[in-house]
């Protein structure tokens, strides 16, 4: 099943997708979708980012099997950094050298504290692709990340949330710039998988509907500059589109 969010005469709407149709519903979160009867087509309609979540966190040095070798962490985001489909991400010059990083990001369902690893499926509404937007230089001059990666629109998301995703932890990746792949990975080349993350997190703190994880960038970035066009795939999943400005 396809979620979204899409712009509408009437302000956002969050829609499943029916056939050729966004069906609107009352809330992604509720146990049972709810249409109001409300229908777009789904060529033509502008995507939105497919959440708003309060909390976005990123797993900090993820990005292969060596980094097991120290604990998880993870770092947090601005949730104002979230943009959608098509939305640009904003440079600052004096930032340095920036990266985009292609990663899998969940989408939370539910309520989660202190999760098993058996309840860790049931919390998860779905899955999107999520681009970590990294201030490269300034990763050194600031540990806690808050320089590097809160940039304005530092966390695209889109282009919908795909809730039927079979193996989450073998999904290949690639990161295009400008049309011309850059990187080609895969999630299994990820340290810390999907299930140990959201244990790890909900061990610290209470994740909500609608909150993301940035799942870690398995080698997975590219460098980019103002005028150039950042194009993310992940397999299963759809992809993601925002220019650099």
């Amino acid at each position: 099943m396809r979620l979204a969010r899409i712009d509408t005469p009437t302000g956002p709407r969050p829609v499943v997708q029916d056939d050729d149709l966004w069906a609107v519903v009352v809330d992604h979160y509720a146990p049972v979708l709810e249409r109001t009867g409300e229908t777009y087509p789904v060529d033509g309609a502008r995507l939105l980012a497919p959440c708003e979540p309060r909390v976005v966190l990123g797993m900090a040095h993820n990005s292969g099997p060596e980094d097991r070798l120290v604990p998880p962490q993870a770092f947090t985001k601005s949730a104002r950094t979230v943009i959608g489909p098509g939305e640009p991400v904003r440079l600052d010059p004096a930032a340095g050298r920036v990266v985009v990083e292609g990663e899998l990001a969940i989408v939370v369902g539910r309520t989660a504290r202190h999760l098993t690893p058996e309840q860790v499926p049931g919390a998860i509404l779905g899955w999107t692709v999520g681009n970590d937007v990294t201030a490269y230089e300034q990763s050194a001059l600031d540990d806690k990340f808050t320089q590097s990666k809160n940039g304005d629109g530092f966390t695209p998301l889109g282009p919908w949330i795909e809730t039927d995703l079979a193996a989450p932890d073998d999904l290949a990746i690639d990161v295009q710039v400008d049309g011309a792949t850059q990187a080609e990975a895969s999630t299994s080349g990820l340290a810390w998988d999907v299930v140990e993350q959201l244990v790890y997190l909900t061990s610290h703190l209470t994740l909500g509907p609608g909150d993301v994880v940035l799942t870690g960038s398995p080698s997975t970035s590219a460098h980019v500059v103002p005028g150039q066009t950042s194009s993310i795939t992940i397999e299963g999943v759809g992809t993601l589109t925002n220019p650099i400005v």
